[in-house]
C-alpha cells in the first residue's frame, strides 16, 4: 500500500445498499453490511430465530423437518406404487 493513498477509499469503493427511499424514491446508497444487500438502517443482520424461537411459530406443521418427512413419505408411496404397477404387470 502506498502512503500516499487514502484509507477511506476502501470504504468508498463498498457495495451500496439496494434500498430505497419511500419518500423520494432515491437509493439509500449507505454501504451495505458485509454479506448483504443492504445496510443496517434496512435490515441486515436482523431477523427472528427459526422454530419456536420465532414469534410467528404456531404449531410446527410447516416447520422444515415435517416438510422433510413429508416429502420422504410421499416419495416412499410413490416407488411402492410405481412397484406394484410393475409386479401386478408381470404376474
Amino acid at each position: 500500500m502506498k502512503v500516499d493513498t487514502n484509507p477511506m477509499q476502501r470504504a468508498h469503493g463498498a457495495p451500496r445498499c439496494t434500498a430505497k427511499s419511500k419518500r423520494t424514491g432515491l437509493p439509500c446508497n449507505n454501504p451495505a453490511v458485509r454479506g448483504w444487500m443492504v445496510c443496517r438502517m434496512h435490515g441486515a443482520g436482523v431477523g427472528h430465530g427459526s422454530g419456536k424461537a420465532n414469534p410467528a411459530y404456531k404449531h410446527g406443521m410447516r416447520s422444515r423437518e415435517a416438510e422433510d418427512s413429508r416429502r420422504a413419505v410421499n416419495e416412499l408411496t410413490r416407488m411402492a406404487r410405481a412397484l406394484k404397477q410393475l409386479t401386478g404387470s408381470i404376474g
